[in-house]
């Protein structure tokens, strides 16, 4: 066994995947004595910084005088583990932070946001009022790894763990998508749902450099109009037209989604084969969505985006494809180069209009 490898106070994009993906973590404290405590405890890690909440406790507990709430009042060093064990040890692996922690109070502006972020990852604290009690912030000063934190699946999550763990992410590494991890995304997309089960849609994949190019080229003509006749300034035309060219170069691995209809079944009016055609515009955001999770749940990132849908001539020109495809979407792959701005979810009871 090697020995644990101390890193920087910014973690690696290996360590912060498996540490946004993790739902349980470890939590040690000590008092002024040097008296060791331990918790097993939930979080969030947002911007750099660990959050985690008081829980609602009885009536006859004081949430601010926890013994770790006071432990880290006479003495603010921590540590945390977040830990991945599996029966077959070769995927035995762990993270350790360790870090200074303070009470964040309700009032902070901090604190709203911390909630907010909580509440998203957990549902369970949208039904407990931890906006009201202070949350425990802790700022890592060291992480140290032991084992491959990339091996396997994300640790302990089901696909409701994937759904709510997975994020959207526009910067990666340089680090490749293996080729066996490109073959498991494309075969989640391959067994999506569709209408009469034919499949009406194609992959293009990119994983070199120079179809990458070719495309951001082509798309930046075009974009480069649109925006010029919605009256941007020269110079913001500029810096969008950058940016999206690096988030399409930057991706190691480029899935384009297209649509094929061929296959279709074909109606004599006008309203039924409207409606066949978007059955397989549905089944297409399937095949996306299994591929999204498929990937994070390899413990990769991705990201959604739809600019083919404005030029799919221009799409289907660069990259020489069959005429009869119509791109609709990119899906890009890679190893996450930062943790993303996560978005809030509307609660599920804003969601549901009808309940007979």
């Amino acid at each position: 066994m090697t020995a644990p490898v101390a890193a920087p106070a910014r973690p690696t994009p290996e360590q912060t995947s498996f540490l946004t993906a993790a739902r349980v973590g470890r939590l040690a404290t000590a008092d002024k004595h040097g008296q060791p405590f331990a918790v097993p405890f939930c979080f969030v890690y947002e911007g750099g910084l660990l959050y985690t909440p008081l829980d609602e406790k009885p009536k006859s507990t004081d949430p601010r005088n926890l013994k770790r709430v006071r432990n880290i009042r006479e003495n603010p060093h921590v540590a945390v583990v977040i830990d991945r064990y599996s029966e077959d040890w070769s995927g035995l692996a762990f993270l350790m932070i360790r870090g200074a922690a303070c009470l964040l109070e309700p009032e902070e502006p901090e604190h709203a946001r911390a909630v907010t972020a909580l509440r998203e990852k957990y549902p369970q604290y949208r039904m407990m009022q931890i906006h009201e009690l202070p949350l425990i912030r802790i700022e890592p000063e060291t992480f140290t790894a032991w084992g491959d934190l990339t091996a396997g699946l994300r640790p302990g999550l089901d696909v409701l763990g994937l759904m709510r763990g997975r994020r959207s992410v526009r910067w990666y590494t340089p680090e490749p998508v293996a080729p066996e991890q490109v073959r498991a995304i494309l075969e989640a997309g391959r067994w999506a749902p569709s209408p009469h089960g034919r499949q009406p849609w194609r992959f293009a994949v990119l994983t070199r450099p120079e179809p990458k190019e070719k495309l951001a080229a082509a798309m930046a003509a075009t974009w480069d109009q649109q925006l010029t006749l919605d009256g941007q300034a020269e110079e913001v035309v500029a810096t969008r037209l950058q940016k999206a060219h690096d988030r399409l170069t930057g991706a190691p691995l480029v899935v384009v989604l297209c649509l094929y209809l061929d296959d279709l079944d074909t109606y004599p009016d006008a309203g039924r084969q409207k409606a066949e055609t978007t059955m397989a515009v549905q089944s297409l955001g399937a095949a996306a969505q299994n591929m999204l999770l498929t990937a994070y749940g390899l413990g990769l990132d991705g990201g959604w985006m739809c600019a083919p849908l404005f030029c799919p001539e221009v799409v289907v020109a660069a990259l020489d494809l069959d005429p009869r495809l119509v791109p609709h979407a990119m899906l890009t792959f890679g190893h996450a180069a930062k943790d993303p701005v996560r978005r809030p979810h509307r609660p599920l009871d804003d969601l549901i209009v009808l309940d007979a």
